[in-house]
């Protein structure tokens, strides 16, 4: 589970071509969700009412390997990466995106590179 979370900030830092697994996106995901809830824990309320310091330092961080990995996920259900655009849509681009997320990729190669899953 981790190794897909250091996988996208570390391999895949500045990419944005290729294909994710589904399972790499929502192992990246939820890790990034779990580490999200405890840095809210540790600031407390009283702190994060003031200002969300480690929250906001952390979003900052892993913005890039964010987008990357969402980027690539889309480019495995042979979307262009540009729908990732759609979470600008408050409700509607969501729900959209999180069905795209959850489908399975496309079997064989697409014009975004080659199946992640037939290498594994």
């Amino acid at each position: 589970m981790l190794e897909y979370f250091t996988d996208a900030v570390t391999k895949h830092f500045f990419d944005f071509n290729g294909r994710a697994r589904r399972a790499a996106f929502w192992y990246f995901v939820l890790v990034y969700v779990i580490i999200v809830i405890v840095l809210d824990i540790v600031q407390g309320p009283i702190l994060h009412m003031l200002t969300p310091a480690l929250t906001g330092i952390f979003g900052l961080l892993l913005l890039l390997p964010n987008l990357g990995i969402n980027v690539r996920r889309l480019h495995d259900t042979n979307r262009s990466g540009w729908w990732i655009l759609l979470w600008l849509i408050p409700v509607v681009g969501w729900i959209i995106l999180i069905i795209w997320y959850c489908e399975a990729g496309n079997t064989g190669t697409n014009q975004h590179g080659p199946d992640p899953k037939a290498a594994t």
